[in-house]
């Protein structure tokens, strides 16, 4: 997300905390080396659904709401949309303070893991990046989030 343009969209500050959230949930050997390790810095599972839907609130409704402020288009709030049901299923089946592996293991965490992904590389390439770099920490996306 470094070479995102931080005032392309009116809400850029909760956009590039969906697509961290996004980015993380979408990569399994993220998940491997990452979370699943317990690696510091990243957060959890649990930590990127918050960042998903948190500040957007779109655990209460959809994110066609934010279409011009967060999401570029249609497409994109479609395919967050999607991601946030599949997470939040299984976050409610397993519990928010389940051990990562309860989530990585769940047989529903695939299909989620599909639809971030889908999302994720919707949402780089349209704001010009790589979708495939690493997820950047969380210490880099508070810096990020406080740069005008």
């Amino acid at each position: 997300m470094g070479g995102m343009p931080l005032n392309d969209m009116p809400w850029w500050r909760w956009r590039v905390n969906v697509r961290s959230a996004l980015h993380m949930l979408s990569d399994p050997g993220f998940h491997e080396t990452t979370w699943r390790t317990g690696q510091e810095g990243y957060g959890d599972v649990t930590d990127a659904v918050y960042r998903l839907v948190e500040d957007t609130w779109l655990d209460n409704w959809s994110a066609e709401k934010y279409v011009g402020a967060i999401f570029r288009d249609s497409g994109e709030a479609s395919l967050v949309d999607l991601v946030v049901l599949r997470v939040l299923r299984i976050m409610h089946q397993v519990g928010a303070d389940a051990p990562v592996s309860a989530f990585l293991d769940h047989h529903e965490w695939p299909e989620a893991v599909r639809a971030a992904r889908e999302a994720h590389v919707r949402m780089a390439s349209a704001d010009g990046e790589d979708p495939d770099v690493p997820p950047h920490p969380l210490d880099v996306i508070r810096i990020m989030t406080r740069a005008a």
